[in-house]
């Protein structure tokens, strides 16, 4: 099977509306395995890897994330898989 990763970074109004936990169970829904966690600057970042499909729609999902969420940019770069293995909220 072959697997892809993307590292993502999301801008707006990322922090504080559930953008984490949401992407958390999303991904794990999907079956990617990867990470979330905030960043000081006010940004989210997460790595997805896994099936290509389920890594693409992890990405479009990150246009629009939690409910309360309000994505004004996401940058994303393909980076090779490394084996991740689950998907966990960094801190």
């Amino acid at each position: 099977m072959s697997r892809k990763r993307a590292h993502v970074h999301v801008s707006g109004k990322v922090q504080g509306v559930y953008y984490r936990a949401t992407t958390r169970d999303r991904a794990i829904e999907k079956g990617v395995d990867g990470w979330v966690r905030n960043l000081d600057d006010g940004r989210v970042e997460a790595v997805f890897e896994g099936d290509p499909d389920a890594v693409d729609e992890m990405i479009e999902f990150c246009y629009e994330g939690s409910s309360m969420a309000d994505v004004s940019t996401v940058e994303v770069s393909e980076e090779a898989p490394d084996g991740l293995d689950g998907f966990e909220v960094r801190w």
